[in-house]
């Protein structure tokens, strides 16, 4: 063997043992990968949707909430009304009632 084809002889066998190893994915190995991926989009996907589910409903909730307080507040001003028409009457009446 020639000193030249010596020093080539381990160039070959790494140049063919780098495109023996150095292959493209399979199908099968992709869709392997791609279902784990597939899996866990579709159960974040559950969990966003229960989430948002939540949500609308505590924002329902909240909605009938506040106006609840709205008119809870407006009865509120309607009775200090009364209150203060009520004592305003008991203390003219106490201011007429004679003195004994």
């Amino acid at each position: 063997m020639s000193p030249s084809l010596k020093k080539l002889a381990p160039v070959v066998v790494i140049l063919a043992g780098s495109l023996g190893l150095g292959g493209c994915a399979t199908k099968g190995f992709v869709r392997e990968q791609v279902a784990v991926v597939s899996q866990r989009v579709d159960a974040l996907e559950a969990q966003l949707q229960a989430t948002d589910a939540t949500a609308k409903q505590a924002l329902t909730e909240a909605q009938a909430a506040s106006g609840q307080a709205q008119n809870n507040g407006q009865r509120l001003d309607q009775l200090n009304g009364r209150v203060d028409g009520i004592e305003q009457r008991m203390q003219q009446a106490q201011a007429k009632r004679p003195r004994n």
